[in-house]
């Protein structure tokens, strides 16, 4: 037997060391978690894509009561701009999530559904997307999609 190891680097940063453009990215994702229609869980969550012409998408969570019917902020933003801009790169994606106590301390990290559609989408374009995920105690940074899927369903 051989015993292998996947470490998943990133960066940790205090929201106010952010980039002002990177900072507007997490805000947008921040102000989607208003708009989440989420009655079930009360998890809040927004998501917003920067494309490489400027352009910001964003999205939240939207559920229903036959799960898995509804959708995740992470795939209504991704979709959105890929449907609205589909010669475009996304270039990042912010986001966010709070509960009935506010934002949450630490960030959470999309789903694996997610994480799929977000894969498929850099694959697409061959051109890395870099994620922010916001906490109050922290913004975690990483560098690409694959860094939350290293064994990654691909079509090649």
């Amino acid at each position: 037997m051989i015993e292998r190891e996947i470490t998943v680097p990133f960066s940790i940063f205090r929201y106010e060391e952010l980039e002002p453009n990177i900072q507007k990215l997490v805000e947008k994702a921040k102000e989607q978690t208003k708009k989440s229609y989420s009655p079930y869980s009360k998890f809040c969550v927004g998501a917003a894509v920067l494309l490489d012409n400027g352009e910001i998408f964003t999205g939240s969570n939207q559920e229903n009561v036959a799960y898995p019917s509804g959708l995740c902020a992470e795939r209504v933003a991704m979709l959105y701009a890929n449907s609205q801009f589909p010669e475009n790169k996304p270039v990042a994606i912010a986001i966010a999530a709070k509960n009935d106590d506010g934002f949450v301390e630490k960030p959470i990290m999309p789903c694996g559904a997610c994480r799929q559609v977000l894969l498929e989408t850099e694959m697409r374009f061959d051109s890395k997307i870099s994620v922010y995920l916001f906490g109050t105690e922290a913004v975690y940074s990483l560098k690409s999609i694959i860094s939350l899927l290293p064994l990654a369903f691909t079509s090649f």
